[in-house]
């Protein structure tokens, strides 16, 4: 039943965006000349409404190309959303060449540049009312895919915890297999391995789900080999998924598939000029706007207590490289090693020492440091020497974080993992950062740490 309601939804999605898209031609040409000022009508609407139904099949096939018409289950809307605004920009380029090579410029910019942007804003808010709608559908109880597991170890609990967890994913699990039946299994034991096949003929899953340990490893050519004889969707869940990125990246060597085990967005060229791009630029501006704020805090500092204005301390960066982090110095001068983190309340910082840190003004002149390229404005926070000696050893993936630059302010910190807070779940943040870099990324964790009003303070004790 499952199946059959996929293929009608799905033509039923195809079928709606054709028709939004195509009703939004005639919106945006209703906006450009009787809403906009100054619109002088070059081409008549009928013309505009021919060229759209090959705009509209154009853009439903780059949908279909994308994946936009599969189940959706599983993927996110802001993915959905992303395929979206790359597929309506690869359109519109397609559009004004062809209008272009066929000496058809007398069709308004403005109407084709409100039709795309109109269009893909619908379809983005249909998918998200849509799913809306089926999440509730689930929780209720219906529509939902029958999925067999294969295995009972910690795996197979996990991926069971997590769909139990998420009802509005609509998964209902038939039942499992495995050795013997296991303690802490809320869902009934069908059998034994070798029992596959035959189990596989009387329940008849949409899915199944290969979770077995590392010690029934040698199992997987039999279960794969019963799915395909039952034509039955096997997906599997690696042993070491602990150790997998999100999105496992893919080689080819002469026919043996090579899995790189830590995909980093960039490790490309293009992505890590564009980042690069936006450090300089960043960078300069936080310098020339802050510049009036460095001049009054380097007075402050001078005036408050004796010493540098500047506080110099090595940090950790990329490939594990040492550099010399900058910071306006808030704390008097001691002799203790920087070995521990500041507290809130530090009876070593001066009193406009502490107002700096409040507004985090302290840490606006590491602008020089992603100027230098040894930081960028986004990134996990560097550490001191003596605590990646430290953690190193005693959190798993701690060393990953060095595969790319350190930055001012990173998605842990605007989650609230800083300073003295616990560095396992400040290293899972780095790592889904580091892992899911994106440029939109980037500026959803720069405006939400503007919009807290301030930097996010780095707590390592400036000494």
């Amino acid at each position: 039943m499952i199946r059959e309601n996929q293929r009608l939804l799905n033509r039923l999605n195809v079928l709606s965006d054709g028709v939004l898209i195509y009703l939004m031609l005639p919106m945006a040409y209703w906006l450009r000349f009787h809403v906009m000022p100054n619109g002088v009508v070059t081409v008549q609407l009928t013309n505009y409404l021919r060229i759209g139904i090959v705009i509209t099949l154009i853009q439903l096939f780059t949908y279909a190309a994308l994946g936009l018409y599969q189940s959706s289950r599983k993927t996110r809307i802001r993915d959905e959303a992303t395929k979206l605004l790359h597929a309506g920009l690869l359109d519109m380029l397609i559009l004004l060449g062809w209008l272009f090579v066929g000496h058809q410029t007398d069709y308004s910019r403005w109407v084709l540049a409100l039709f795309f942007s109109l269009s893909v804003g619908t379809l983005i808010l249909k998918r998200i009312i849509v799913r809306k709608t089926l999440w509730r559908i689930r929780r209720s109880g219906r529509n939902q895919k029958h999925v067999l597991i294969v295995g009972n170890g910690q795996v197979a609990r996990k991926y069971l915890a997590t769909i139990q967890a998420n009802r509005e994913l609509g998964y209902q699990i038939v039942g499992y297999i495995g050795k013997r039946a296991a303690l802490g299994f809320n869902i009934p034991y069908l059998g034994g391995y070798e029992a596959l096949e035959k189990i596989l003929e009387r329940t008849q899953p949409e899915e199944v789900i290969s979770a077995i340990e590392m010690s029934d490893y040698e199992l997987t050519p039999h279960i794969i080999e019963c799915c395909e004889k039952a034509g039955i969707k096997l997906s599997i869940i690696p042993f070491y998924a602990d150790y997998m990125p999100a999105h496992p990246q893919f080689d080819d060597l002469n026919g043996i598939p090579l899995m790189n085990i830590r995909r980093i967005p960039l490790d490309n060229f293009a992505n890590a000029f564009i980042k690069r791009t936006i450090d300089i630029i960043g960078a300069l501006l936080m310098l020339v706007l802050g510049s009036p704020l460095l001049v009054i805090s380097a007075v402050g500092i001078k005036i408050s207590s004796p010493g540098p204005i500047l506080f110099r301390q090595v940090r950790v960066g990329r490939n594990r490289k040492q550099f010399t982090l900058l910071k306006l110095r808030t704390m008097k001068l001691n002799l203790e090693e920087a070995s521990a983190w500041s507290k809130q309340e530090d009876g070593r910082r001066t009193k406009f020492g502490s107002i700096l840190r409040k507004l985090s003004i302290d840490e606006l002149v590491q602008a020089v440091n992603v100027l230098k390229a040894d930081m960028s404005l986004v990134g996990p926070r560097p550490e001191l020497p003596y605590f990646v000696d430290q953690f190193k050893e005693e959190i798993p993936l701690y060393m990953v974080r060095h595969q790319v630059r350190p930055g001012i302010t990173g998605w842990a910190q605007i989650n609230g993992f800083r300073g003295d807070t616990p560095i396992k779940e400040r290293v899972e943040h780095d790592i889904y950062y580091i892992e899911n870099w994106s440029l939109w990324f980037d500026i959803k964790i720069l405006l939400a740490t503007v919009l807290h009003g301030k930097f996010i303070n780095d707590e390592t004790l400036n000494i």
